[in-house]
């Protein structure tokens, strides 16, 4: 299979000894000092703030008037905080709407971190700094999303994931986990998948899958065969595009951009998107969430690169179908 795609960059590939390469690396390097925004206004820790305050406030039974009567503030204030438009946010206000609302402290620890980072545009989020290493920004991101484009060289995603699949990834990663833990840790994952099932406006999802995540052998022949079947069947969804990159399509980009979701989050009357897009780029030990118009470009362009060169979503279901019997027999 011949594949000629063009840069991420957009420009076209310049041959070499070795493997075609664009002049900038496609993979961003983790930040641990802080941002500086190009513009003022929304930010992803500010939304995501935002959207936590909501819900609880929401689950404690209160209107924005009496949680903003509650602060002392015009019910306005309270208005633009939960939609991310703060211009000033303080953690001391936002640990008194915990209180308000009756937040469990840990989650109330990762309120707070998100405060503090704020003003930040591109954010690398290490676990356990600031933020809690169990308060998952990501999951509530995912859940307000549209429509996800992603590719996963390594690993079958979450979203696609089958109990057994995801029960073995998770021993191996929480070793010390016991039955009831770990249990626990499937069911969440397995909840974030009515993103795509559900029967009311689910999720369109374009995701690429290297060849390679289908030979990775995750929890023996018999998980496999049930996994690869289970993607097969996703992939005859109206909403969901899977398609597979073969091992003779080369490394189509020149070099390797990892794992990452481009999530966007639809469109109001006018035609313009209700939130910027945002591209998670997940790590070891922490997460990296871009949203500078030119980061989104160049993803998207890998993006459109590796779809160019995968099998369309047909023939990827073919080899999806063979790939299980292999795995039957």
């Amino acid at each position: 299979m011949k594949c000629v795609p063009k840069c991420v960059s957009g420009r076209e590939p310049v041959d070499r000894s070795v493997a075609h390469r664009c002049r900038r690396s496609s993979v961003p390097r983790p930040r641990t000092e802080r941002a500086v925004s190009e513009v003022p206004g929304s930010t992803l820790p500010r939304r995501q703030l935002g959207r936590y305050l909501r819900d609880w406030r929401i689950q404690a039974g209160l209107t924005i008037a009496e949680a903003a009567k509650l602060m002392e503030w015009g019910a306005s204030t309270l208005q633009r905080l939960e939609k991310g438009n703060a211009d000033r946010i303080r953690t001391i206000d936002i640990q008194e709407l915990c209180r308000i609302y009756g937040i469990p402290g840990e989650i109330a620890d990762g309120l707070k971190g998100l405060a503090q980072q704020a003003a930040v545009k591109s954010w690398w989020h290490s676990y356990g700094d600031l933020i809690p290493e169990n308060f998952d920004v990501y999951v509530g991101l995912e859940a307000s999303a549209q429509q996800l484009s992603c590719y996963q060289n390594e690993l079958v995603p979450g979203l696609l994931q089958t109990p057994d699949y995801a029960r073995a990834l998770n021993r191996l990663g929480y070793p010390e986990d016991g039955p009831a833990e770990l249990n626990r840790r499937v069911q969440l994952r397995l909840q974030r998948q009515a993103l795509i099932t559900r029967r009311t406006r689910p999720a369109s999802v374009a995701m690429v899958l290297d060849e390679s995540v289908l030979r990775r052998s995750v929890g023996g022949a018999r998980v496999m065969a049930a996994q690869v079947r289970h993607l097969a069947e996703l992939s005859t969804r109206p909403n969901v595009a899977l398609r597979i990159l073969p091992f003779e399509a080369g490394v189509p980009l020149g070099l390797s951009t990892g794992p990452f979701v481009i999530l966007e989050f639809g469109t109001d009357g006018k035609g313009q998107p209700v939130e910027p897009p945002v591209v998670y780029v997940e790590g070891f030990t922490g997460d990296l969430y871009l949203e500078r118009q030119g980061d989104v470009q160049r993803y998207r362009q890998a993006q459109e690169s590796l779809e160019r060169c995968a099998l369309d979503v047909q023939d990827s279901r073919i080899l999806l179908r063979q790939v299980a019997k292999g795995y039957s027999a």
